[in-house]
């Protein structure tokens, strides 16, 4: 799968004397007409592909397809192919690590267009996270907004509009 982008966050200005976890993720991109298949959140107030973190040896896509199931209620994933691999550098603010190196396995797949229950973790519950079809071209839009007018942004909305821009202009 082919590097589609490695991002730095401003707070991330070296490398050198730092600690790094390396966290695997996976993303879904799953797309019914004009409609993309999102989660917004309402804590950040914007909009995100399903996915993330992948257990200890856990096959990439058998981990992407539990994610976008407990995240979306996503039901009948078929039709997988890799996307791509978004690679980011972003500040770590937990016990012994000082950065965090995400690796993001990017695929498109088909899914149901209605979806059945979540089985979100409580953090995200907490954040207001839901499931949602939406025009791609009014969630850019929306989180471009976002990270002008809003100072709770996440530290994934410079990835989300990355890889939604580029979806929009090769798949959607």
């Amino acid at each position: 799968m082919k590097v589609l982008k490695t991002h730095y966050h401003s707070e991330v200005t070296t490398l050198e004397n730092k600690t790094v976890f390396t966290r695997l993720a996976t993303r879904s991109i799953a797309i019914k007409g004009d409609k993309i298949l999102l989660l917004y959140t309402e804590r950040y107030k914007d909009y995100s592909l399903p996915g993330g973190g992948l257990n200890p040896g856990e096959d990439k896509v058998e981990g992407m397809m539990r994610e976008l199931r407990e995240e979306t209620g996503a039901q009948n994933i078929k039709n997988i192919q890799p996307f791509g691999i978004y690679k980011e550098y972003r500040p770590w603010h937990k016990p012994k690590f000082d950065t965090l190196y995400m690796i993001s396995y990017c695929y498109t797949c088909e899914v149901n267009i209605e979806l059945g229950k979540t089985n979100l973790e409580a953090y995200e519950t907490k954040n207001g996270m839901k499931a949602v079809w939406m025009n791609i071209h009014e969630a850019i839009a929306h989180n471009k907004k976002a990270m002008i007018t809003t100072n709770k942004n996440g530290l994934s909305i410079e990835r989300e509009i990355f890889m939604l821009e580029l979806i929009a202009k090769n798949i959607a």
